[in-house]
């Protein structure tokens, strides 16, 4: 199987584990030691190794940031396709929230695989996106659910 179709298949689980919660159905896409990590500063910069530790990440930001809007769509602006030998694709993520403009965050996701499983992935999310999420959060964030 291609590099592409293995990231399209935990990008599918990904999305379905948003759905349910059931982070479950994304683990067995990673090794035990895989990376993930988001270069720069807040409100992105991350990294965290481990399995258990990279699924906590994605569900602890999911709940804290992801789910307090109305509604969440990702786009695939391009790719997946290989690059820099890894499964590479240009993403834009919406929010949209009652009373507020919506925000969009734009970015670059490489996925670097250890035979079938993901070893290494890293979010490349221009630090002009961060400031901007950053505004967004300080003008529109107390209408945020649980906020």
């Amino acid at each position: 199987m291609k590099i592409t179709d293995r990231f399209l298949a935990y990008a599918a689980a990904f999305e379905q584990a948003f759905a349910s919660d059931d982070w479950s159905v994304v683990a067995p896409h990673f090794t035990e030691d895989a990376v993930y990590e988001t270069p720069g500063g807040p409100p992105f910069g991350g990294r965290h190794a481990g399995r258990a530790a990279l699924l906590a990440n994605f569900k602890q930001v999911l709940d804290a940031f992801d789910r307090r809007f109305a509604s969440r769509q990702l786009e695939v602006l391009a790719g997946p396709e290989e690059r820099e030998g890894a499964a590479w694709v240009k993403w834009r993520v919406t929010y949209t929230l009652a009373g507020a403009p919506d925000l969009r965050i734009e970015g670059e996701e490489l996925a670097f695989f250890r035979g079938d499983q993901i070893c290494r992935l890293e979010d490349r999310i221009p630090a002009a996106e961060g400031e901007r999420t950053m505004a967004y959060m300080a003008a529109h964030g107390a209408r945020l659910a649980g906020g």
